[in-house]
């Protein structure tokens, strides 16, 4: 049973095939009235809200999500706005306390739990693929690609980095938020990685070979 100080009211912002990650940014355009009104009640607090996974194809909204702290707005006319915020916690939807005019929930804040595995074996694999699916996409298109200078060293934090930079695969995404495995989320994204580092080499090779 969570301890009542992990569970409170979240405003929540379902967004289709959107999954933030906790360390990762999320800017967003502010437009819509309720949600206007939303960010101007949060702002007012402790800027924050969750967000969640719309399933475009089903209109499902994801029962796990991730907390997001504004740390920029910009007010535009008609008050419109740019924010931009940063992924914090995970959570769980416990029930919906009420849906307009916005969403608001109850929920529960949720971490990845240790198992014992060495994290750090792991790290320096999915560290290993990344470095070498930037070096063949470089050469692919021929542009100076690089990791950020502040990739996380952490494997929690690497996990949560490599997730949140993979794209137009948000369903998987959503798989990855819900896992409460470091060792799981890492292996998976080694997986993913390996695959992509293959197809990328077999597209160089054939580049070369046209030469």
């Amino acid at each position: 049973m969570a301890s009542s100080l992990a569970i409170r009211e979240l405003p929540l912002f379902p967004l289709p095939e959107v999954v933030l990650f906790p360390g990762r940014p999320l800017p967003l355009h502010i437009f819509e009235f309720r949600y206007r009104m939303m960010m101007n009640t949060i702002l007012e607090d402790d800027r924050r809200f969750g967000v969640l996974m719309i399933d475009p194809s089903s209109g499902q909204i994801a029962n796990v999500g991730c907390c997001a702290e504004v740390v920029r707005c910009q007010r535009l006319p008609d008050d419109r706005m740019k924010i931009l915020t940063l992924g914090q916690q995970r959570f769980r939807v416990l029930e919906y306390v009420r849906e307009k005019p916005y969403r608001v929930g109850l929920v529960e804040w949720i971490d990845d739990t240790y198992t014992g595995q060495d994290l750090h074996l792991l790290a320096k694999e999915v560290d290993r693929l990344l470095q070498d699916v930037v070096r063949l996409s470089a050469k692919l298109t021929d542009q100076p690609l690089e990791l950020p200078d502040d990739l996380p060293v952490l494997p929690v934090e690497l996990s949560y980095w490599v997730a949140g930079n993979l794209y137009g695969v948000a369903s998987e995404q959503q798989s990855l938020l819900e896992l409460q495995d470091t060792a799981q989320r890492l292996q998976r994204e080694a997986e993913i990685l390996l695959s992509t580092r293959n197809h990328l080499a077999a597209r160089v090779a054939l580049k070369d070979a046209l030469k």
